[in-house]
């Protein structure tokens, strides 16, 4: 069964932060079927675009099931709603987004939401986030999604990892977005009562 997805950053036909996707692939392959073999999405990949700024979507069960390209436009996020689940489940990267889109949909009037469990914060709908204080950015220790463009920052020592209650999120000064698509600071809020909402 194909249901589990890695997104990948292509910039001018280079796939960025392989190595990372690789290895989350294969973790969720022996975890979730069993499988030990490893499987190198460099193999899977035909007709990449030369030029451009692309996602590659790349479809897994057992096996690699399917690749596909596609133009990628960053959504704009200017605001953030914060919104409770202490159930939500979404440790592995699943075509199945039921869940984060129930979630999404309590966005009311802002961009996207984010998403405190067990009182801390985690992710948003789309991204992994950091956030600053004198200059130096935490990300949640228990994110919904241990993303790839993440374990990098962390094994760079760009990031630290700590547990962000959702009500000290005031003692931080900005709030940046990432994923594979979003790099690390190209997406960042000024936290005030307008850019991080409360229910």
């Amino acid at each position: 069964m194909c249901r589990f997805i890695e997104t990948i950053q292509v910039r001018d036909g280079k796939l960025q932060n392989l190595a990372h996707h690789n290895r989350r692939m294969n973790e969720t392959r022996q975890v979730v079927f069993g499988m030990v073999d490893q499987l190198d999405i460099l193999n899977y990949i035909e007709d990449c675009p030369e030029s451009g700024f692309y996602k590659c979507r790349v479809v897994y069960g057992r096996e690699v099931c399917e690749v596909t390209f596609s133009v990628y436009t960053i959504r704009a996020v200017r605001s953030l709603r914060l919104v409770g689940s202490d159930t939500i489940d979404y440790r592995y990267k699943s075509t199945n987004r039921k869940e984060l889109e129930a979630l999404y949909a309590l966005r009311d009037n802002q961009d996207d939401v984010l998403i405190v469990r067990n009182n801390l914060l985690t992710d948003t709908s789309i991204a992994n986030v950091a956030l600053e204080k004198e200059g130096v950015w935490y990300t949640p220790r228990t994110p919904l999604l241990k993303g790839t463009k993440r374990a990098l920052l962390l094994e760079q020592g760009v990031l630290t990892e700590c547990d962000i209650p959702s009500d000290e999120i005031s003692s931080y000064s900005h709030i940046a977005l990432f994923n594979a698509m979003i790099d690390f600071q190209s997406l960042v809020l000024e936290i005030n009562r307008d850019t991080v909402i409360r229910i």
